[in-house]
């Protein structure tokens, strides 16, 4: 009786030490970047930073490997770890070459890896090319003010972006700035050099360490995919082609569905990523209506239509590039001129594919299956619409404009009819040419050949 109490006793003992130390072990929480600065970069930070608050873990630690990229995002990312109630550590795998450099200055804990640099953070465009002063000015004043909130020397952070900065034992005069891992050390910006992650947890952990890694999802890869600008230029293709086939074909209702489906998978990832915003999606819905008004209401192309225009190509190209009310001062300069040629480029495409491909597209077999092909013969029970097949080369007269589609009527009869002519305007005589998949095609009476007379 008394071996089993002592057996009882030592298991609940041993059971209660295993929960204590698993209980007083810190928690690490880690996220690697290896990619440039952008998007879907943010996006991983944040997502890392909210899990590992739900954790309740006591250090947050981003492996960083970057050349650089766009300054709002990395921005984004230096304020959240500037706020961050966890303890926060960037460790230098290789590389933190510009906005790099900021994100590890607003750590609490920077390590290099031996072999690793880190600096040379000015502005630059596209092509390389240094930006002006103003985006220079900015930055000095963001490198600077993330230095002094963590207590680093906000010269050396200046010296990243400023060649003028004088630092004699780091670099010569009129050179930018970039730190070795021992420089860095030397410097007081870096703690201390590492061979690698698990150096890293023994110098800021104590005691036992629990290191939790913070995943990519498929849902996260999507996104990513779905972001990328030559994704999101086939995505307006099908929009803007969606949208056309639609007008051409009116009633068939696929087209229209191809326009949907790439306009959400157009703009919802950009939503996620909050670079879309209400009033740029709105923007876009706006040119899409301004332009149906002018087909099917305002004769001739006027105002209504070149607004149109300049609306949803706005709309769509605002939603690429972040900004506060067209505020695109914190964007990677270059940016909203490249999400603007993405945007156009993917326009004309579609316009050219249009002209080239839009007719054989709707009397290809393929397409032909989406539709219904079957005539609805009064004679087999169908009344719903009378005939259209005794209409050819009939007269009427147009009852709305045609640009192309719109209404005529024949003998006090309305049907829905596409102008070959591109545009006939209200009141117009008209004949009925050819009848195709239940669409009328007309062109003005006085174009009628004397020999299609019936």
């Amino acid at each position: 009786m008394m071996n089993k109490i002592t057996k009882s006793f030592f298991a609940f003992l041993l059971t209660f030490c295993v929960m204590l130390s698993v209980a007083s072990a810190q928690k690490i929480y880690k996220v690697d970047i290896k990619e440039d600065i952008g998007p879907n970069a943010w996006r991983t930070v944040n997502l890392a930073h909210q899990k590992a608050i739900e954790l309740q873990a006591e250090t947050f630690l981003i492996e960083l490997n970057t050349f650089g990229g766009a300054v709002n995002f990395a921005d984004s990312i230096r304020t959240k770890l500037l706020g961050s109630t966890m303890h926060t550590v960037v460790y230098i795998n290789n590389n933190a070459a510009s906005a790099g450099a900021l994100i590890s200055l607003a750590s609490d804990e920077i390590f290099m890896q031996n072999g690793g640099s880190m600096g040379a953070a000015s502005v630059v465009n596209q092509s390389g090319e240094i930006m002006p002063e103003k985006y220079q000015s900015y930055m000095r004043g963001l490198m600077r003010a993330t230095a002094e909130a963590k207590g680093r020397d906000p010269k050396i952070a200046e010296a990243f972006v400023d060649p003028e900065v004088s630092i004699p034992q780091l670099k010569p005069d009129g050179k930018l700035l970039t730190l070795t891992a021992s420089e860095g050390v030397k410097s007081g910006i870096v703690r201390a050099v590492v061979g690698d992650v698990g150096e890293v947890y023994k110098q800021v952990g104590k005691g036992d360490l629990e290191v939790v890694q913070h995943h990519i999802t498929v849902v996260d890869r999507i996104v990513a995919f779905l972001i990328n600008p030559m994704v999101s230029g086939f995505l307006i293709l099908g929009l803007i082609g969606g949208i056309y086939f639609e007008l051409q074909t009116p009633g068939i209702g696929f087209a229209l569905v191809v326009a949907i489906i790439c306009g959400v998978l157009f703009f919802a990832p950009l939503y996620l990523q909050g670079l879309a915003d209400h009033w740029e999606i709105a923007i876009f819905i706006v040119g899409v209506a301004l332009l149906l008004l002018e087909i099917f209401v305002i004769p001739g192309f006027g105002i209504a239509g070149i607004l149109g225009i300049i609306c949803v190509l706005c709309g769509l190209a605002f939603s690429m590039v972040d900004n506060n009310f067209f505020d695109f001062k914190l964007a990677k300069p270059g940016l909203l001129m490249e999400s603007f040629l993405i945007v156009t480029g993917a326009m004309v495409l579609s316009i050219i594919l249009m002209v080239i491909f839009g007719k054989n597209i709707l009397r290809s077999s393929a397409f032909k299956r989406l539709v219904l092909q079957d005539e609805q013969k009064a004679g087999v029970g169908y009344t719903s619409s009378p005939q259209k097949t005794n209409l050819l080369y009939k007269n009427g007269v147009a009852r709305t404009v045609l640009r192309p589609a719109g209404k005529i009527e024949i003998d006090g009869v309305w049907y829905d009819a596409v102008a070959l002519d591109g545009f006939i305007d209200v009141g117009e005589e008209i004949y009925v040419e050819k009848h195709e998949n239940y669409s009328l095609f007309v062109r003005k009476l006085k174009d009628k050949p004397v020999k299609s007379e019936v």
